[in-house]
């Protein structure tokens, strides 16, 4: 799959997700300090799922309607270790039935919430 990682997310698990064979631009190595709005933009042009712990990409698409990427997994937890997003985000990536494109997906450690995106 094709990730555009924000800059919250842990630089291990960005590497572990590249190993597992993923596609995954990372905002810090590629254009840091990037606000949210481009981030976003960049996401859409490129058709990447977006991989954050920011909360505001949710009001940025679903209240102030700016561009959709292809999906966006929104990690809200604190991980216990720089890999578990990762290795959380690998085991759900191998389940059948989940559907990530076109989904806002909102990951706590014990729950899957999705939304279509518009």
């Amino acid at each position: 799959m094709r990730f555009l990682a924000n800059e919250n997310f842990p630089a291990a698990s960005v590497r572990l997700l590249r190993l597992s064979g993923h596609e995954v631009l990372y905002v810090i190595e590629d254009f840091p300090s990037l606000e949210d709005e481009v981030v976003l933009q960049r996401a859409h042009d490129e058709q990447r799922v977006l991989l954050t712990f920011d909360r505001d990409y949710g009001e940025l698409i679903f209240k102030r309607r700016l561009p959709v990427p292809l999906g966006v997994i929104f990690l809200r937890f604190d991980p216990a270790t720089p890999l578990e997003p990762a290795e959380r985000l690998l085991e759900l990536l191998a389940l059948p039935d989940m559907e990530w494109v076109g989904r806002f997906t909102v990951l706590t450690r014990d729950q899957i919430r999705q939304r279509r995106l518009p």
